[in-house]
């Protein structure tokens, strides 16, 4: 909800747990174009507690909501995102390849998502090159939306991570980790002072999981689309899960917290 944060706090698994997280990765994007503000617009109707996307800049700087290196997969551009204005990336259709139902959806900024959404939001720092000025862009535009309390900031770049908490000591990070050995990434969240992990759902072991937690870290885990990992790691108490399909859990979710007289929780503190 609006000005609401993100708490990691446990599946409802165990005892008064609070229940998990279901976050939508790069919005509703098993039913919608990936970042776009379709996707996201759905995972709010769906009752998303968070949505996830990636930013990047372009050529001139602008912090846009983009994925890939590349434009073909998911515009009618080719080429390097990076190689684009602003102006440039506007013009690209990035619903077409989806379904012609999607055909006009555009390359949203990070400026516009925030202000279209509601929800908290993962903000996936995805910089072209080692300090490219991408986590201080995405800084200033968040704290102009007045939407840091909401916001919270991953990567795999540990340098972009540093370079950030360096820039705002009271910013919410979370670093991002996608293979053994998981102690790498707590020492580097100790490091950086992140609130969280974010782990590829193989590495994500009731050994990790339960060194994460020894470290004081909450744990989500991408990405979760079938039911049988979802179940695994709501048994190992994981704080959230990031799903295509946010649809699949949220209903599941719910009722067993219902069940269990826990709560939902959307804050990050």
């Amino acid at each position: 909800m609006p000005g609401e944060s993100v708490d990691g706090k446990s599946c409802a698994a165990y005892g008064e747990r609070v229940r998990c997280l279901v976050i939508a990765h790069r919005g509703a994007s098993g039913t919608h174009p990936e970042n776009t503000l379709a996707a996201f617009r759905r995972a709010v109707e769906l009752g998303a507690d968070m949505i996830e996307l990636d930013v990047q800049l372009t050529r001139d700087g602008e912090v846009v909501v983009f994925h890939d290196a590349t434009l073909e997969r998911t515009t009618d551009g080719a080429g390097p995102l990076s190689a684009l204005t602003l102006a440039e990336v506007r013009r690209l259709d990035a619903g077409c390849w989806f379904g012609t139902a999607f055909a006009g959806e555009r390359v949203p900024t990070l400026a516009e998502v925030l202000a279209a959404v509601p929800l908290p939001v993962n903000v996936e720092l995805k910089p072209e090159r080692d300090d490219d000025g991408l986590e201080a862009r995405a800084l200033a535009v968040v704290e102009r939306a007045g939407a840091g309390q909401r916001v919270v900031f991953s990567s795999f770049a540990g340098r972009a991570l540093e370079r950030l908490r360096a820039r705002a000591p009271s910013a919410t990070l979370a670093v991002l980790w996608e293979q053994e050995p998981v102690p790498h990434a707590i020492r580097l969240a100790e490091r950086v002072s992140a609130r969280a992990l974010h782990l590829r759902k193989e590495v994500a072991t009731p050994p990790a999981v339960a060194a994460a937690r020894a470290a004081g870290l909450a744990v989500r885990v991408w990405t979760v689309n079938a039911q049988a990992d979802f179940d695994r790691l709501v048994a190992v108490g994981v704080d959230g899960v990031f799903t295509d399909f946010p649809e699949r859990f949220l209903q599941i979710a719910a009722a067993g917290a219902a069940r269990r007289g826990t709560s939902s929780r959307t804050d990050l503190d």
